[in-house]
This record gives C-alpha cells, sequence and structure tokens, in this order.
C-alpha cells in the first residue's frame, strides 16, 4: 500500500456496508483514521474490528445522517478523536421502490434527507475544520442515476441527479479555500442497498441477470471497484480535479445497444 492518505482523517457516511464500507477499508490502508458514520451500529463495529485488526484506526459514531444534530456531533466527535478532519466522503443512501403517485409525503422526506441533505450537512459542519486543512476534499457518491432515469425509483434518481450538482456548487464555492468536491458515479454495484431493490422481484438473480445485460462488461461491479474511484478524488493523484465525475459503470452509460451478449 502506498500510505498516500498518512496521518489524513476521514468522515464516511454509510460505511457499515457497501461503497462506504469499502471505502473505509480502502482509506485505514492507506493510512488515514476513519470515522465509521451509520445508523447500523452493529455492523459498524464489525468494520471498526476489521480496521483496528488491521492495524488502522477507526471509531464508529452511530448516526442518521439525515439529522443534522447527528451528522454534527459525529464530526466533531472525529476531530475530538483524531485531532482533524481533512476528507468528507458522503457514501449513506437508501432506495425506494414505487412509482411517483404511490408514495406518501413520509417516503419522499426519508430518501431526500438520506441521500441529499446529509451532504448539505455534513459540509456546513465539517467545513470549519476542512478550511485548517492545507488540502480537503469532498467526495460525493451519485449514480449512473444522476445522469439517466431509472424505472420506479423517482426520489432516487432525483436525489442522486442533486447530488452531482451539488457537488459542482461546493467545488465552485469552496475552491479559494483548497478544497475539492467531486462526485463519483456508479453504476450496477453488488451492495446491500442493490440486493434490497432486487428483492422487491419474484427472481432476484434473472432480474440482476437482466440487467447486466445492459452492461457491455456484462458484470456488477463490487463495492471495492468504487472505493477506489473515491480513494483517487480523496488524495493529490486527483490534484487539479473538482467539481466534475467520475463515472464507474462498466460502460454503461456509453451504451446505445442494450444487450451485451
Amino acid at each position: 500500500m502506498s500510505r498516500r492518505l498518512e496521518g489524513q482523517t476521514a468522515w464516511i457516511s454509510g460505511a457499515a456496508s457497501g461503497i462506504g464500507e469499502a471505502a473505509a477499508r480502502l482509506f485505514a490502508a492507506e493510512g488515514a483514521n476513519v470515522a465509521l458514520v451509520d445508523i447500523d451500529r452493529e455492523r459498524a463495529e464489525f468494520v471498526r474490528r476489521a480496521i483496528a485488526e488491521a492495524g488502522g484506526r477507526a471509531l464508529v459514531s452511530t448516526a442518521d445522517a439525515s439529522s443534522e444534530a447527528a451528522v454534527r456531533d459525529s464530526i466533531e466527535r472525529a476531530v475530538a478523536e483524531f485531532g482533524g478532519l481533512s476528507i468528507l466522503v458522503n457514501c449513506a443512501g437508501i432506495v425506494h421502490v414505487g412509482l411517483l403517485h404511490e408514495y406518501d409525503e413520509a417516503d419522499w422526506d426519508r430518501l431526500m434527507g438520506v441521500n441529499l441533505k446529509s451532504i448539505f450537512f455534513s459540509v456546513k459542519h465539517g467545513l470549519p475544520h476542512l478550511r485548517r486543512a492545507s488540502r480537503s476534499y469532498v467526495v460525493n457518491v451519485g449514480s449512473i442515476s444522476s445522469f439517466v432515469g431509472q424505472a420506479a425509483t423517482p426520489a432516487y434518481t432525483a436525489s442522486k441527479s442533486a447530488v452531482l450538482g451539488l457537488s459542482r456548487s461546493i467545488a465552485l464555492d469552496y475552491a479559494s479555500i483548497g478544497l475539492r468536491c467531486n462526485c463519483v458515479c456508479p453504476g450496477i454495484t453488488d451492495t446491500p442497498m442493490l440486493r434490497h431493490h432486487l428483492g422487491k422481484n419474484a427472481d432476484p438473480e434473472a432480474a440482476l441477470a437482466n440487467r447486466l445485460r445492459r452492461v457491455p462488461m456484462n458484470v456488477a461491479l463490487t463495492p471495492d471497484d468504487v472505493a477506489r474511484s473515491v480513494l483517487y478524488f480523496s488524495c493529490e493523484d486527483s490534484a487539479g480535479v473538482t467539481g466534475t465525475s467520475l463515472v464507474v459503470d462498466g460502460g454503461y452509460l456509453a451504451a446505445a445497444e442494450w444487450n451485451s451478449a
């Protein structure tokens, strides 16, 4: 490992599973102190123990990413424990499957709170600490749905489009203090959230195989595949890059023809 994040502190929401977990493990291996922020304390503690056993440093903050107080407190705890903050990774996300007219207000508000408002909270409360670092980074996890529609997930699609737009605004507004903000946009990634979404189908494995026929590489991404792109935006490997997105999708958005096999 190159230890590209030696001495840095990273706050990662949604760190108990999927892409967030993969990013947390990778960042710790690269030398970062990692604040694992997730509503699932048991699973987050599992990740913390794995990081510690590998020689890394991590702490768990049980927090609902849609709660301003919880996000604020988790950031303050990370700073108190590790002495600073230089990286925010906003990976917390949920999906709601259904047509728009079937939603109720609570469904919409809950998804927007976790997927979008959480970024507002993390930047608002992280900024006083990020500005003290000579270089700082915000990485937001969007989706291919930041660019195209997806059936039966209107709030999710809307939220991920907004994540990309918000990332550009953050990049513009805080570039002068040395903060860079970028957005990683994964395609079909084998995470617990994907499995939850597929679970709405009578045959989840057949549904996944059908979706993958739209992907030129014909495989699902792993969380580790996406985590490496998150790392790229969280260090000086990406020096000079801000306000943009990196699509990691196996060629999905490049394809005008859908069947890869």
